[in-house]
């Protein structure tokens, strides 16, 4: 009794603690390999959203149209539908010639519509496309805004080699080019090459930019180097950039290729024909001296100022038609006659700019069809435009010389490895002879 009373409630707890270890023991015993089951663990994500855009607008909740502007079509005609209010469309009338004239739509060109509701629709953006790459936007939402922006331009560099077969103009379009580039060659080469006298085999090699917009060519960049051959000459052309000048083109030995003025004031391939000196008038009826260069194009062919200068005639004469006249560098002045128009900004007193567009061609005055008359005037004298003697622009300064000539070299070896494709010979059977 006496050890019951000592001991009894130790006895009591080892009972119970005894007991319910070996049971745990046994409950969590380990659970062999094979038997284990792998539990996929989910984890929460999150969906980031990304709004779907069209020309810069989000247009999740938006319809899209998409048309191009018929003749004589005009804004009103466009958002009629669309339930713009008559003092918006208004406010745009009014004001775009800020931004972009919309009197100025060109026939054809694409635009989008993006707008509200299905039965009864409510425009809240106008596109306009006037090419490839710039695009105007009006903004309906709330007071009217309206902007222009472009879409991003990637640039890449392609090569084209190629012989003259018929024309400069044929061969390089044959070769995979177009307009662009033709006039782009011909302005690197203008004084050193009579483009006019191109003979069969001359030939030449191209390193240039091609400008893509959405993995579509919409144009032509710069011409990096360039390398022509004409009646058996050589001639290289290098693209480079001096702070003090600005980018130029040069030969081999660091000379510029350009003078102070374009050689022509139209397009190379806009030009059917040129002509100079004494010539029958075909609406006087007679022979007179023609001291101008007359450059047969289409109407409406863009005229281009020869050199910076400032505008010091622009106005309708009866034999001249629609002329304008610049004065260049103190001794010398340039005039282009025959204008179907002469172009907006052109007036008495205007600086004009190296190929800035001052007219367009046409047939006024004493013309019998639409040419330009370019004339040339040095020390007040009219003097033929093709032969005068005009110092070129400003060589690689001494300093920028060791920098291109490394560029330089790059690029005449990349020419220089440029091989015209060989001729297709002549294909030959043979037939066997059995014996």
């Amino acid at each position: 009794m006496q050890f019951l009373k000592k001991w009894g409630w130790s006895l009591v707890l080892l009972a119970g603690i005894v007991p319910a270890t070996i049971y745990f023991a046994f409950l969590y015993q380990p659970i062999p390999e094979e038997e284990l089951v792998e539990v996929p663990v989910v984890e929460d994500t999150v969906q980031a959203y990304i709004p779907k855009k069209y020309y810069g607008i989000i247009v999740d909740s938006l319809l899209i149209e998409e048309g191009k502007i018929r003749r004589n079509q005009n804004l009103a005609d466009i958002l009629k539908p669309y339930n713009v209010p008559y003092e918006k469309i208004h406010k745009v009338a009014r004001d775009s010639k800020k931004v972009f004239d919309v009197r100025k739509f060109v026939s054809g060109k694409p635009y989008s519509m993006l707008y509200k509701g299905d039965s009864l629709k409510e425009a809240t953006h106008f596109i306009y496309r006037p090419n490839a790459i710039d695009y105007v936007v009006i903004d309906f939402q709330d007071s009217v805004k309206m902007y222009q922006a472009s879409k991003k331009i990637e640039l890449k560099e392609n090569e084209m080699v190629g012989e003259i077969n018929t024309s400069l103009y044929v061969d390089m379009l044959e070769a995979g080019g177009n307009a662009d580039l033709v006039n782009k060659l011909v302005d690197v080469f203008a004084w050193q090459v009579d483009f006019f006298g191109i003979q069969k085999g001359d030939n030449y090699k191209l390193i240039y930019d091609e400008q893509y917009v959405d993995d579509e060519l919409v144009g032509i960049g710069e011409i990096k180097a360039a390398y022509f051959e004409h009646i058996g000459e050589s001639f290289y052309g290098f693209q480079f950039e001096q702070d003090s000048v600005g980018t130029d083109y040069f030969d081999q030995h660091g000379q510029s290729l350009r003078r102070e003025f374009l050689k022509a004031p139209l397009s190379f391939t806009r030009i059917s024909s040129r002509y100079t000196g004494r010539r029958y008038h075909p609406v006087q009826k007679r022979y007179k001296a023609h001291l101008g260069t007359d450059y047969a194009a289409p109407v409406g062919t863009p005229i281009r100022a020869v050199a910076d200068g400032k505008i010091i005639a622009a106005k309708y004469h009866r034999f001249n038609g629609n002329f304008v006249k610049i004065q260049h560098n103190g001794n010398i002045a340039t005039q282009y006659l025959h204008m179907s128009k002469i172009a907006s900004g052109i007036k008495y007193g205007q600086k004009v700019k190296r190929g800035q567009t001052i007219g367009f061609v046409g047939s006024t005055g004493l013309a019998s069809g639409p040419h330009l008359c370019y004339r040339f005037w040095k020390n007040g004298v009219q003097v033929d435009a093709l032969k005068v003697d005009l110092p070129p622009s400003e060589p690689i300064l001494p300093e920028n010389m060791a920098t291109f000539d490394s560029v330089r070299l790059v690029w005449q070896q990349r020419l220089d490895q440029m091989y015209l494709p060989a001729p297709v010979a002549d294909s030959v059977v043979y037939a066997s002879i059995s014996r």
